[in-house]
């Protein structure tokens, strides 16, 4: 599997930024390079299930984006990092929640890989 880290976390205030990290790492990169997985936000807050933010696949343009997500939210790359961000622009307190950063093998439905997660507090 990939390890999955993710950063940047906070307190903000409605109407705020954020910037989301999450470094790819592991073994399994040197046989199936990170070009070969989907990388994916979810989010979760307290009593809901967990969202799909957005997912990228890696090396490629190809983005999604969750509708409340769309026009506000931005994912980018560092390759030679291996880091995907989250840019999260115009914060409102239903933005709230654990942002995790997960991955998937392109060929597969399932994100198998999984970071611990960070909070994201925005205040009203």
């Amino acid at each position: 599997q990939v390890q999955l880290e993710e950063s940047g976390g906070g307190l903000v205030q409605t109407g705020g930024s954020l910037r989301l990290s999450c470094t790819a790492s592991g073994q399994t990169l040197r046989r199936q390079p990170l070009s070969s997985y989907v990388l994916g936000w979810f989010r979760q807050a307290p009593g809901k299930e967990r969202e799909l933010v957005a997912a990228t696949r890696w090396g490629t343009p190809a983005t999604h984006y969750a509708d409340f997500a769309e026009g506000r939210f931005t994912i980018s790359r560092e390759n030679a990092k291996n880091t995907m961000y989250l840019q999260m622009n115009s914060l409102t307190p239903e933005d709230a929640a654990v942002y995790y950063c997960a991955a998937r093998h392109f060929a597969t439905d399932q994100y198998s890989s999984w970071g611990r997660g960070t909070q994201v507090t925005v205040s009203s």
